[in-house]
């Protein structure tokens, strides 16, 4: 039996002479451990990295820093400019929190980041060999990672790194074991690449990683990072600092004497904070400031509370609390908050605004109200840190010759140089070193880079700055005829990189909810021939689809583009999907304007472009020409000037003009901007590695996916399915494979013919859907590009359902028939059962709103996987509006939003459960929802079950219950509840049963 639980002894320290014990919040502030909250500190580390990076170089004298912290499975880097930037919702690991934390932005690209060759690119990460194995190097079976190919290249020294490794902790680093693998790596890649320069190709792509995550908080968001100082810290910091530093065309470097450790000093350095928050959602106005003085009181009040500051007007406590009022504002009908010092004169707060407006997105919108959406309190207790010396007691100060403790061999430039190593403890105020040099210490080593000269403050800080730029030796060797495999990757990751700021740039100039909040947009890249070479990871059916149009305008139009032209086109014939979806293209001249380069192209669906319904989604429409404005490669902008009296009257015309045209003209504007941007990146990159170089790369990382989806097409076998729909009509698909020729022949041959519905699919949307299925079989990261296509072949007969002519309704064909025929192409492979079958498109409205959604369902199972609850599936991944934001916006109230029990169909893997969504009216307005799945069953696969239909209904205000079809138009009375349930996903194998 266990003892007897012995008496606690009376403590002989009194109480108040305990240390306080403080917790890190995300937000970078501490808090007493009785206030504390697991939510509030799950970014407490990096958020100390933070505190610590701002804290030190203010000290240094640097106001304006980017912080950069590398550790070892990922780098965290953030903004600062006098002040902590904070989000106010984020998400982590698939969750979104509301509470405040640091505005930090990850990649996975630290020092235990896996690097591999996957046949034809240089890789590195996601994956991270973590502390245990660990790298290569650590004596455990690891594989290679980045901190390999530092110890390869002579940037770590097996002499200046801790000796904790081997069976009983006591050994260096294993050198060789890292060059023996890189050889043996170097010889599996073949050519003559020898294994330094295959590490330094390694290193190469995860700067570049690093690089571009710094721009999306920095150059995405209109600031100059040349005017900044990059603070480096965390272990891997300082052997990447100047790499980075000259990625992004920054000139100094600052690295404090505890960088290894100083998310840990930071802490140390952090002030107590408390920060409380107040949504208000009203008009900036003289008569609302009053209101917002008591209400930031209140806050103010409650704050000094939570510090136990009631008398903090006593004698001595005041000097040590401070408080920042902050006002959340945004222009009427956006979302995009910025937050702005309060002040009682209004025109101070709005000129703030204004200029943070437009430095972030380029433009501000001043016949706008401005919004104050909420208001917040940051109370803060300064805490009395004591001085901690970072000079060494026996290092004086004063100019004085530099010793080296020893020389190594370091691998830069493409070559081996002879480097000298000094020990930071040793280094006095004034000294001065130049690259390249390491300078090693107790929590990590620093890689002086050629061109680079590092100097010594009196602080004992490490300031380095550019003196030159030294040309990295794989930039001389560039070639347009034979692809290089770093190259490769590098170029893969710059294409996806543009793509994704036309995106950013997009989302931040946009006015609509459709495109601002719900991401319903794609933006990408093409090559001369208007080939699809590289997207952001938008909407699929966009994606795969826009290239049509590129190449209808090059069809039409080339003899006549000119320098400074944009066009516009949403037709469903030539390359478009349905109406909403409006497609801006800009040509990408050379310097001499004589030659078109590339082009850009970014595809939004915008709110309503005229029609029969408000939100251009007509149910039931059975032509075109009730859907909305039809653009044909119209001229937006001509010699550089906006066209847009002559918008207004394309936009204006026919028996269904659109509603509102000026949130038309805004949004085409943002599309402007988002390819003014993207063009202006691609010429960036036309400078840096040459045209040759840049078009030849454009090929071959469509060559790239070709063999990928090649290698997918060897383990295929035929297949076929028919795939019944709601509408009536079917789709029939044969799969080919010719394993010869390593290619697929995908077969529509029997679907339907043209419908006299709307579920029509233009032949650009079937062309999506093949390319979407085709690349998601590839188990890897590769770009939707034309070269998925290249061994796939087509066969869609003109006149069905899939290719329909002129004037055929098409406006479902985009947004459900896209989903049967992916879900029919699952099902022939024998890969998946069907999803929802159904975007559940959702629309309301009258003249003075108008909002469009599509509602998330269940996903199909697979042979080792079960179906995913409530998720957008297939060719749509829009989010769906804030419950805040749709009633701010809209009189509705979202009763509820759940996951609909039991509806994935049961099987080996169970399918994914749809959801329930109901939404009461507070005002009259017509109602239309167009849908599938709500008659035939999402079907199972190899035994499993099907999932439930879904379910449209009305339950009026005098509690009749009105049930409603796949598609309907109703008209909704104040009081009226409409009410979506979603179908589930298709289970995938028969349930064994067992034996007692």
């Amino acid at each position: 039996p266990c003892p007897p639980p012995m008496p606690y002894a009376p403590c002989p320290i009194p109480n108040d002479q305990f240390p306080k014990l403080m917790f890190m919040q995300s937000n970078g502030g501490l808090v007493d451990a009785a206030q504390f909250q697991g939510k509030n500190s799950i970014l407490s580390g990096p958020a100390g990295g933070i505190v610590g990076a701002v804290q030190t170089s203010k000290k240094a004298g640097f106001d304006k820093i980017i912080t950069f912290d590398m550790g070892g499975t990922s780098t965290d880097v953030a903004h600062f400019n006098g002040e902590y930037e904070r989000e106010f919702e984020t998400e982590i690991a698939g969750v979104r929190l509301r509470s405040p934390v640091m505005a930090i932005h990850t990649v996975a690209a630290g020092g235990g980041s896996i690097v591999f060759f996957d046949g034809a690119r240089y890789r590195v990460g996601p994956e991270s060999a973590g502390a245990n194995p660990g790298p290569a190097c650590y004596r455990n079976g690891g594989p290679l990672t980045v901190t390999d190919c530092n110890v390869m290249l002579g940037k770590i020294q097996p002499d200046f790194f801790p000796k904790v490794f081997g069976l009983n902790g006591d050994l260096p680093i294993a050198s060789d074991v890292v060059k023996q693998k890189f050889v043996q790596l170097a010889g599996e890649i073949g050519g003559e690449r020898t294994a330094e320069q295959v590490a330094e190709g390694f290193l190469a792509i995860a700067v570049e990683k690093m690089a571009n995550a710094v721009k999306k908080i920095s150059l995405q968001r209109g600031y100059d990072v040349s005017e900044y100082t990059l603070c480096c810290f965390g272990g891997a910091g300082g052997q990447h600092a100047c790499a980075i530093a000259d990625a992004l065309g920054m000139k100094r470097v600052f690295i404090h004497p505890y960088a290894g450790v100083l998310s840990a000093y930071g802490m140390g350095l952090a002030d107590v904070r408390v920060m409380r928050e107040s949504a208000i959602e009203q008009q900036l106005s003289l008569e609302l400031i009053t209101d917002l003085h008591h209400i930031l009181a209140q806050l103010e009040a409650e704050g000094k509370r939570e510090l136990n500051r009631r008398d903090a007007e006593g004698a001595g406590e005041e000097e040590e609390i401070f408080v920042i009022r902050k006002l959340h504002l945004k222009y009427q009908g956006s979302d995009s908050v910025l937050a702005v010092n309060f002040d009682a004169n209004i025109e101070v707060m709005q000129a703030e605004f204004e200029a943070a407006h437009r430095q972030r997105y380029s433009f501000i919108m001043s016949e706008k109200a401005l919004i104050v959406e909420a208001v917040s309190v940051e109370v803060v207790e300064t805490m009395d840190v004591p001085e901690i010396s970072t000079i060494s007691s026996d290092c004086g100060t004063g100019i004085l010759p530099v010793q080296a403790i020893s020389t190594v061999q370091m691998y830069v430039a493409g070559e081996w140089r002879e480097t000298p190593v000094y020990k930071r403890e040793n280094l006095r105020s004034h000294n001065s070193i130049t690259g390249p040099a390491l300078i090693v210490e107790a929590t990590g080593t620093n890689a002086i880079e050629p061109g680079w000269e590092a100097e010594i403050t009196e602080n004992n800080d490490l300031i380095l700055n550019r003196r030159s730029t030294v040309m990295n030796a794989d930039n001389t060797r560039l070639s347009a005829v034979e692809s290089d495999p770093v190259l490769l990757e590098i170029f893969n990751n710059l294409f996806r990189a543009i793509a994704e700021q036309m995106g950013i740039t997009l989302q931040n100039t946009s006015s609509s909810v459709n495109i601002k909040e719900r991401l319903d947009f794609s933006c990408a890249i093409f090559d001369q021939n208007g080939q699809l070479v590289a997207n952001a990871p938008h909407i699929p059916v966009h994606l795969g689809s826009m290239s049509e149009s590129i190449s209808a305008l090059i069809s039409a139009k080339a003899t006549t583009i000119k320098p400074g032209d944009v066009y516009v086109s949403n037709n469903p014939y030539n390359g478009g999907t349905h109406l909403p979806d409006i497609t801006v293209i800009t040509p990408v001249f050379d310097n001499s304007n004589s030659l078109v380069l590339f082009y850009v192209a970014s595809r939004g669906h915008h709110a309503d472009i005229g029609g029969i319904t408000p939100g251009s989604m007509p149910p039931n429409s059975t032509s075109v020409t009730q859907e909305g404005i039809l653009m044909d490669n119209f001229q937006l902008v001509c010699d550089g000037k906006f066209c847009s009296q002559k918008l207004l009257e394309l936009l204006n015309i026919g028996e269904y003009p659109v509603r509102n045209p000026a949130q038309n003209l805004a949004d085409l504007q943002a599309q402007i901007a988002a390819n003014q941007r993207g063009a202006e990146e691609l010429l960036k990159m036309v400078e840096h590695y040459s045209l040759e170089t840049v078009q030849a790369y454009m090929g071959f990382v469509q060559d790239n996916a070709e063999e990928s989806v090649r290698r997918v097409i060897d383990v295929l076998q035929n297949g076929e399915f028919t795939y019944a729909m709601d509408s009536g009509g079917q789709i029939k698909v044969a799969i080919t494979i010719d394993k010869s020729t390593r290619s697929a022949k995908i077969d529509f041959t029997g679907t339907s013919p043209q419908q006299t519905n709307n579920f029509n699919a233009p032949a650009a949307v079937c062309k999506a859907a093949v390319l979407y299925v085709f690349q998601t079989l590839v188990d890897d990261d590769i770009p939707l590009n034309a070269g998925c296509l290249k061994p796939l072949e087509i066969i869609n007969p003109e006149g069905c359902m899939l290719n329909p002519k002129y004037p055929a309704a098409v406006v479902a064909g985009n947004v459900e028939t896209s989903q049967n025929i992916t879900d029919a192409l699952y099902c022939a492979l024998g890969v998946m059962a069907a999803s929802q079958g159904t975007m559940n498109n959702f629309t309301f409205g009258n003249q003075r709103y108008q909002y469009y959604e599509t509602i998330c369902g269940g996903s199909g199972a697979g042979a080792d996987f079960d179906g995913t609850d409530a998720v957008q599936t297939h060719m749509t991944n829009s989010r769906l509006t804030d419950p805040e934001v749709l009633e701010w916006r809209f009189p509705v109230l979202l009763e509820s939003f759940a996951i609909r029990a039991n509806s994935g169909g049961n099987g080996c893997h169970r399918g994914g459960n749809g959801v329930v969504r109901r939404m009461r009216f507070r005002e009259a307005m017509t109602a239309g929802i167009l849908s599938g799945r709500r008659v035939i069953s999402p079907c199972g696969l190899n035994g499993g079950e099907a999932g439930k239909v879904g379910r449209n209904y009305v339950e009026r205000v005098d509690g009749k219950v009105e049930e409603l079809g796949s598609t309907a138009t109703v008209e909704m009375q104040a009081g009226d509840v409409f009410v979506i349930e979603t179908p589930g996903g298709g289970g995938y194998g028969t349930i064994v049963a067992t034996v007692k």
